[in-house]
């Protein structure tokens, strides 16, 4: 929880960077962890410096597929892979996704020589350029297995409640609630198969004495399950 609240405020921070580059909208989001800045968007592209983790960076574009992002730090130009670009989304900080960038703005741009000319002339690798393999063409995304997500967190008293649901592309569909007080916590996450099948998961956790998990549903096909078991956690 700790964690998420302080990329929240990192994001928030980061704002601060909006701005607009090449006519492409800026917007503010934050590394997930110390990953290198690269001078194109693969691996196989030099490291310009490093992104420290919970860091406010400015995300310009990233190439078709969203696999890849072109963003601003510190000064710094280059690429760094989405999976590691964090940013608010329907209130609660999220890994960048094509689903995500589609909904908040963040649109497809491309890497040539013209931005490898523009960035990177002062670096000793500047005149390699033809060393590096070409771009890569990137075929449509892929649908995205979650078409909708919700979640939702209040505290009050020393105790917290969390609700979460997700929709599935197929037609399935899962809620949790979580709720944590004194050093307890206990969770109940409900699932329903789009064939048919469902399951529920309900987890207690207590601080010094373990916890417990209890897992029952029913198949697509009409067959139960079930089980409890307990385990150390500290």
């Amino acid at each position: 929880m700790l964690k998420k609240l302080f990329v929240a405020a990192a994001l928030i921070a980061g704002a601060t960077l909006a701005g607009t580059a090449s006519g492409n909208a800026a917007t503010a989001a934050v590394s997930t962890a110390n990953v290198n800045l690269r001078a194109g968007p693969s691996t196989a592209y030099p490291a310009v410096t490093v992104v420290p983790a919970g860091t406010p960076i400015t995300t310009f574009g990233c190439v078709s597929g969203y696999s890849w992002c072109d963003i601003a730090f510190a000064g710094y130009r280059g690429w760094v892979a989405a999976s590691y670009i964090q940013l608010v989304y329907g209130g609660a900080p999220v890994v960048l996704t094509a689903p995500v960038a589609a909904a908040v703005g963040i649109g497809v741009v491309a890497f040539n020589r013209a931005y490898w000319d523009r960035y990177y002339t002062a670096y000793p690798w500047y005149g390699r350029w033809a060393a590096y393999p070409p771009p890569r063409a990137y075929g449509p995304y892929p649908a995205p297995r979650v078409t909708s997500h919700s979640r939702d967190v209040t505290c009050a008293n020393g105790s917290c409640t969390g609700t979460s649901g997700t929709t599935g592309r197929y037609g399935g569909s899962t809620s949790q609630t979580r709720s944590c007080a004194d050093g307890s916590c206990s969770s109940t996450r409900n699932t329903e198969g789009p064939y048919g099948g469902s399951a529920t998961r309900t987890r207690s956790c207590a601080y010094g004495s373990g916890c417990s998990a209890t897992r029952s549903g029913v198949t697509g096909g009409g067959r139960t399950f079930g089980g409890t078991r307990s385990f150390s956690r500290w």
